[in-house]
């Protein structure tokens, strides 16, 4: 309870978010639902997500290693991300130093499509009204904000060298540009091409 993680399981076929994790920057709750959104929400989709990645996905809905997949699914879905590795092996954080996309696949697939899930939760949540404006922010604004700060963090050189090579998770700031692959980001923020985080249509990714 003591540790700010969450873990997904597929053999008990579960997720478990200890309760240190709700606090901030993960939850508030005198956050408008936007921050709640975009932190704990976004995390929440991950975790599901994580039994529908590269690995989670081998087994089935009782938790057994098995092949529930037709081929066209796997097909398709490894389609989609061939190309989130090859966008996220352009990465390159450090001179010299990509990161791996191969190795942090399932990472990177649960924090795109868990975003992506939480985004639509909270458009469900409105209900069809419009959010109100904090702080000079759009309700959209706040909810990639949240998701910004919660890995707000800096590495030593050192520390990141050693992550790039082994570690399944992506650099904080790669995870923060997941939002390039979401179509409302750049609605939300007005993102024209020619801009750093700018990507074309055509190369951004949706898993689900």
């Amino acid at each position: 309870p003591m540790t700010v993680n969450a873990q997904a399981n597929p053999t008990l076929v579960a997720i478990t978010f200890p309760a240190a994790i709700l606090q901030p920057p993960f939850f508030d709750p005198k956050a408008d639902p936007a921050v709640n959104y975009g932190g704990i929400g976004a995390v929440i989709g991950h975790e599901i997500s994580h039994h529908f990645d590269d690995q989670g996905s081998k087994f089935d809905p009782k938790g057994r290693l098995a092949t529930w997949w037709t081929p066209a699914d796997v097909a398709a879905f490894k389609a989609r991300t061939d190309r989130l590795v090859a966008q996220y092996d352009a990465y390159e954080p450090l001179p010299g130093f990509h990161v791996k996309g191969a190795l942090t696949l399932g990472e990177n697939t649960a924090d795109l499509a868990g975003l992506a899930a939480s985004l639509d939760a909270y458009y469900q949540s409105l209900g069809g009204k419009k959010p109100p404006v904090i702080g000079g922010y759009t309700g959209e604004q706040r909810f990639y904000l949240a998701y910004s700060q919660v890995w707000r963090r800096r590495h030593r050189e050192e520390d990141l060298r050693n992550r790039l090579l082994t570690d399944p998770h992506s650099p904080a700031e790669q995870r923060v540009w997941t939002v390039r692959n979401i179509d409302a980001w750049y609605a939300a923020f007005n993102a024209k091409p020619g801009q750093k985080m700018y990507l074309p249509p055509e190369q951004r990714v949706r898993i689900w």
